[in-house]
């Protein structure tokens, strides 16, 4: 299990722990990052990451992908 922050453009990837306050996990949780749920990443930029989560586009930053793990 890695966090998401460390995962290679292009990369395929299941979700299998969100870390973080309870507020932390329902916003990413609206976001449409669920356990279980697949992730892929579309580009990084400083550390920020763009990524397709549920048939959408979803843009994070770097802390809050840290908290998201594959």
């Amino acid at each position: 299990m890695l966090p998401l922050v460390l995962a290679n453009e292009g990369e395929n990837a299941v979700i299998k722990k969100i870390g973080g306050s309870p507020e932390v996990k329902k916003h990413l949780e609206n976001l449409g990052f669920v356990v279980g749920g697949q992730v892929s990443v579309v580009t990084t930029m400083g550390g920020n990451m763009i990524v397709n989560v549920k048939e959408a586009r979803v843009a994070i930053s770097k802390e809050m992908a840290q908290r998201i793990m594959i």
